[in-house]
């Protein structure tokens, strides 16, 4: 028996005899975190997380906002499964996470993550283009496929007149936008952003902040670690990490 969802661009279509239709509110989260925590062994034993509970569903734009030290990249960390929690439950997309080997979490960070850093991480000696289609080299896409998308991705940032520069010829900002086409040219579920404006100056924050609201508005779903309450604001849903323990924001 097949399992459909009906997307809200279909609902019109009929499901066929036979067949079981899936609710959107029976669609699991993208990201559930169940009572995790995080602890680092001492002396003294440090706990960066301590029994956090998170769901995120697809679309959602959220912001994880806290002080230097509160559990933020602890966070971040398990979220980009570069980490794993000492006691809980993770689930991305439905799955259960804490079973991968690391061959399988590489996999599905490729397939279903995309991550922006406050460095930015390009590569100094690869033209823009060249940078945008790395990822794809891990994620399975076909390599004959590699360049038109992220032709595509560029243009969707607002780059595209800049395939062929360097990245030591961009500005801050066109640099960080790099990072975004790179972030999404896989067509991932979850763009995990770290302190993505942490070197741009006020009017480029803004400039970046709007590109993520627009690329939210589309379907992607956003999680945002800051320092800055002002970026943490331009989320739909804001949270709040203190001394490694989670409160939802009003």
């Amino acid at each position: 028996m097949t399992d459909t969802i009906v997307a809200a661009s279909d609902r019109s279509a009929a499901p066929d005899a036979g067949e079981d239709v899936i609710r959107s509110d029976e669609i699991p989260p993208v990201i559930e975190l169940r009572d995790v925590t995080r602890s680092f062994p001492g002396p003294p034993e440090v706990q960066a997380l301590k029994g956090i509970n998170l769901t995120v569903s697809d679309g959602e734009y959220v912001s994880i906002v806290g002080p230097s030290g509160s559990g933020k990249s602890t966070m971040l960390n398990i979220l980009g499964l570069l980490d794993r929690p000492t006691v809980g439950e993770y689930r991305l997309a439905g799955e259960l996470t804490g079973g991968y080997t690391e061959d399988e979490r590489a996999a599905v960070r490729a397939r279903r993550l995309g991550f922006v850093f406050q460095a930015f991480h390009l590569m100094p000696r690869r033209t823009v283009l060249e940078n945008v289609m790395l990822p794809m080299l891990y994620s399975g896409t076909p390599r004959a496929e590699r360049a038109d998308r992220a032709r595509a991705a560029l243009e969707r940032v607002g780059l595209g007149h800049r395939v062929d520069f360097r990245p030591g010829l961009l500005s801050g900002g066109e640099r960080q936008r790099v990072a975004v086409a790179r972030a999404v040219v896989t067509q991932p579920r979850v763009i995990l952003a770290d302190e993505p404006t942490g070197n741009l100056d006020q009017s480029t924050t803004a400039d970046i902040m709007a590109l993520f609201e627009e690329l939210n508005a589309g379907g992607l779903t956003f999680v945002v670690i800051t320092h800055d309450q002002g970026v943490a604001d331009r989320a739909a849903r804001r949270i709040r990490i203190a001394d490694g323990r989670m409160s939802e924001l009003s």
